[in-house]
């Protein structure tokens, strides 16, 4: 068992990325619950039979709710990311709860002495890239093994074997799964070809966008009887339109000189107190609340380290290890940078973040006006209100860009927070509660919404014309490579015999391999298929492809070496076992998940707040 755990690390620890929320649920939120303890009234989902009770879930919700917060680096969460957490802990819950079905049904469990096993020989990802486990930047098994052994970090080890308590019966369930699977030499030989066979086309393609609109007019008969015929395919998500009137929340000179002069007194605080005082500091004054609770510690991160702001790279690599930086401005306000260690292109940073933010005076004249703005148009059904109190205290209004159902409001380069949760859930007419921005505080009016389904043909006219346009244009194309290869006869040359009578310029593709084709036809098997079936000299009739109609001539071919596949084909096999596994098991799994009989009772037990009545 633990060999296969070495061996199958990466997909192992790709199911665990899955079952560690799962681990998070049963472990922290509940430790699986069956049909006992609390009353029915209080069952949030039922996974055939076993039942998940209120308590349990909403402890495992606000801890799921925790491990986001910490991951964006956001002290709240959006309604949209609430609704994403909430939708994933209980997509967890429920495959987690057939796991433990399973396990319970096949007799598989977990000894202590494989947890210990499990923990030398096989650490997480995570664990192999940290320095502290490295020699010469390659993981230093016998570091981690001495750390184990010191147990100085209790927590962490716990958080160690919940984790591998979970990994292991589904290591154990992945062998039961995958016993009958082997890769024959046949096989493995076939996919070695398909990787190193090469060889040269020579390509003539007639494609119905490139034929004239011309010669497929469509009358509006036409039109509407596509339309009738083919509803399903233009098939959309409900659309809100919505209008909104904004106070701008955006700071000023004054905001700018205030955090300013804040993150200078910081600094004289953190320069008279030394190293200490800058973890104190980061944890009582940060507002990056994942770094700022680790005293600011941001890590080993790369000198250009993606997804951080540049200028504060900048400042952090203007920074000697030991120094305490200047004040350093980026996107989200001013830094304090100190540099604990470098090592390469990596340095052990931290930092302290005070953000430019509204003070004093401002801050309250613009609350003040949002108060107001909260209180003459938020959440009211008559949503003509909006517009007076915008008149009133004068402020810009607009109508927000169409919203489909599932995508986040963006105005301009700001994503607006809740809109795309409250906009499916209100009346046409209704304003929306007053959503804090990060350039404005806004109220929204759902001014009209097309639900889901078929829109009326006089929305999508144009996409019904083009489409049914494009199918009359494929018969003219299948006509014309038809006729282009009864008049090609027996001549040698595609590619000459095509200029000779003017037809669709033949190009010259490769080498390329089965596995590697040309972007002409990366999305065309049957023209790959049929180039590799060809001999060296011979033409293809009329190929369909689901881009046009193609022909096809073979120039050149290599074939691939046995003995070069013969020298590599241990670690070949070894390699394709990985992704067998893994889809064996994702198969398992769905097919479970199709099986279950689930009740989810999370829309009666939470319904949403009515909009409060008001003009």
């Amino acid at each position: 068992m633990l060999r296969a755990m070495r061996e199958n690390t990466k997909w192992i620890f790709y199911i665990l990325a899955v079952s560690f929320v799962g681990w998070l649920v049963f472990d922290v939120g509940m430790g699986i619950t069956g049909r006992g303890s609390y009353g029915g009234a209080d069952v949030v989902l039922k996974v055939n039979g076993d039942a998940i009770h209120l308590p349990q879930y909403q402890a495992a919700l606000q801890a799921a709710y925790e491990q986001a917060r910490r991951r964006s680096g956001l002290a709240a969460l959006t309604r949209e990311d609430e609704k994403q957490v909430q939708d994933e802990v209980v997509n967890q819950i429920i495959q987690s709860a057939l796991l433990h079905q399973e396990y319970r049904r096949l007799g598989i469990t977990v000894s202590d002495q494989e947890i210990i096993e499990a923990a030398r020989t096989s650490p997480p990802p995570e664990v192999m890239r940290a320095p502290d486990f490295q020699t010469n930047g390659q993981f230093d098994i016998t570091k981690w093994q001495r750390f184990l052994a010191a147990g100085t970090a209790p927590e962490f080890l716990a958080q160690l074997e919940a984790r591998y308590r979970e990994q292991i019966p589904e290591v154990k369930l992945a062998e039961y799964l995958t016993v009958d699977v082997y890769l024959s030499d046949a096989k493995l030989w076939r996919m070695y070809r398909d990787q190193h066979d090469s060889l040269k086309i020579a390509l003539l393609a007639v494609r119905p966008q490139t034929i004239d609109d011309t010669l497929a007019p469509v009358s509006d008969a036409e039109l509407q009887r596509y339309f009738a015929t083919h509803q399903g395919d233009f098939k959309r998500p409900a659309v809100a339109f919505l209008s909104f009137v904004a106070q701008p929340r955006y700071p000023d000179a004054a905001d700018t000189a205030a955090a300013l002069t804040r993150v200078r007194r910081l600094r004289a605080e953190i320069a008279a107190g030394g190293a200490a005082k800058f973890a104190e500091v980061a944890k009582r004054e940060s507002s990056d609340s994942v770094s700022g609770a680790r005293g600011g510690d941001l890590g080993w991160i790369k000198r250009n380290q993606p997804g951080y702001d540049p200028r504060f790279l900048a400042g952090l690599r203007s920074v000697q290890p030991g120094q305490l930086s200047q004040p350093v401005l980026s996107t989200f306000g001013y830094h304090l940078i100190r540099v604990d260690a470098a090592k390469g292109d990596s340095i052990h940073a931290r930092h302290i973040l005070i953000p430019i933010a509204l003070q004093g005076a401002h801050r309250d004249y613009v609350e003040a006006r949002a108060d107001t703005l909260e209180r003459l148009a938020a959440e009211r059904e008559n949503g003509a209100v909006l517009d007076s109190a915008g008149a009133r205290l004068h402020l810009p209004s607009g109508r927000a860009p169409k919203l489909v159902e599932g995508d986040r409001l963006t105005l301009g380069r700001y994503v607006i927070p809740d809109v795309s949760v409250w906009a499916f859930e209100a009346k046409v007419g209704e304003t929306s509660p007053l959503i804090e921005g990060e350039a404005a505080y806004y109220v929204f009016r759902l001014d009209s919404l097309i639900p889901a389904g078929v829109p009326p043909l006089g929305y999508v006219r144009d996409q019904v014309r083009y489409a049914a346009r494009l199918e009359k244009k494929k018969a003219v194309a299948r006509q014309e490579a038809q006729q282009i290869a009864a008049a090609l006869g027996n001549a040698p040359d595609l590619a000459r015999a095509a200029a000779a009578h003017g037809w669709p310029p033949v190009v010259t593709l490769g080498p390329f391999t089965r596995t590697t084709p040309p972007p002409a036809i990366q999305r065309e098997p049957l023209v790959v298929g049929t180039a590799f079936g060809l001999r060296v000299g011979e033409r293809s009739g009329v190929l369909a492809g689901d881009g046009g109609y193609f022909l096809v001539a073979s120039l050149w071919r290599k074939l691939a070496d046995s003995a070069a596949w013969l020298a590599q084909r241990d670690r070949q096999r070894t390699e394709l076992m990985d992704p067998v596994r893994q889809a064996r098991m994702q198969a398992f799994l769905a097919g479970l998940r199709q099986q279950a009989k689930i009740l989810d009772r999370r829309k009666e037990l939470f319904r949403p707040q009515s909009v409060t009545a008001g003009t």
